[in-house]
């Protein structure tokens, strides 16, 4: 989900049905591009160098890399810088992200290369070409089924080419348990019941560790916890409606009523689990990283 990526892909409904993909809002969503590229920035800094030019065929010089949960392209832009030869796709379900990553953007880079932006669905994506890099970015905890995908995106890797991403691991964090638990009250169960869900389908590090280890990848597995200064009012509330908070709103619709009733009862949740400080607001933010290199044998 760039601060970054605003992973737009369908979130999961406790009852079993299939919920509309949240609107996006890009705006609000880079109100702390700052912090949210943070952890992206640390994870390009553990990826190593990709299979050389040589490797490849007449497709051109630069690597193949995709970007899955692209948003507003603010990070796959960070890629081009890493590697200015590469021909870059972000992959986003959300027209209003790829509106946005296309306007800013879409087009050659410095270096020969070239990075372009489509519609697609990581739920179900499969690569259709080879690839040396496959990210993602705060994109994969909107999938409950993105580990039974891992041998499919290793398979459309060349030899020596790298899958990484990195996804958020605090939805224990009293952010996303009071947004769950408020949907869950008797007042908004029968419209919410489901859009704060805890997202238990991800996976801690060293399952992720084992699920790579096993599909006979080199892996590098970690998880850090930024304790991020926030400034302004209600400031984590702010935070949430670039993100957990994009499926509530949505399934509000325009009842404002509804949305600003809601928005009130969750601040005041917050404004006591996040009290300010002298200097700012604390915000713990756990993340999880994982970088899987594939290598010369099956992976």
């Amino acid at each position: 989900m760039h601060s970054n990526i605003a992973p737009a892909v369908r979130p999961p409904a406790l009852d079993g049905s299939a919920p509309s993909a949240p609107t996006w809002d890009p705006q609000q969503y880079l109100r702390h591009a700052g912090h949210r590229t943070r952890p992206f920035l640390d994870l390009l800094t553990r990826i190593s160098e990709l299979p050389t030019p040589a490797a490849h065929s007449d497709e051109g010089p630069g690597p193949r890399i995709a970007d899955l949960g692209c948003g507003p392209g603010n990070v796959t832009a960070l890629l081009a810088e890493r590697w200015p030869d590469a021909r870059i796709t972000g992959f986003d379900l959300s027209p209003e992200m790829l509106a946005r990553a296309t306007a800013e953007h879409a087009g050659p880079t410095a270096g020969g290369g070239r990075l372009d932006f489509r519609h697609g669905d990581i739920a179900d994506w499969m690569p259709e070409e080879t690839y040396d890099l496959i990210v993602s970015n705060a994109a994969l905890q909107w999938v409950p089924s993105h580990p039974g995908s891992f041998a499919a995106w290793l398979h459309g890797l060349r030899p020596g080419g790298t899958f990484a991403f990195q996804i958020p691991g605090n939805f224990g964090a009293p952010s996303h348990r009071l947004l769950a638990e408020l949907c869950d009250t008797p007042r908004w169960h029968s419209r919410l019941a489901g859009h704060g869900a805890r997202y238990v389908h991800l996976l801690e590090p060293a399952e992720y560790l084992a699920r790579f280890t096993e599909l006979g990848c080199a892996v590098d597995v970690w998880e850090t916890t930024y304790h991020q200064l926030l400034q302004g009012p209600d400031p984590v509330l702010d935070w949430v409606k670039g993100t957990a908070l994009r499926p509530v709103l949505t399934a509000l619709g325009d009842d404002r009523e509804a949305v600003e009733s809601f928005l009130a009862e969750y601040r005041e949740a917050l404004r006591e689990a996040y009290p300010p400080g002298p200097r700012g607001t604390v915000f713990p933010f756990r993340r999880i990283f994982a970088i899987a290199r594939k290598e010369a044998g099956p992976c």
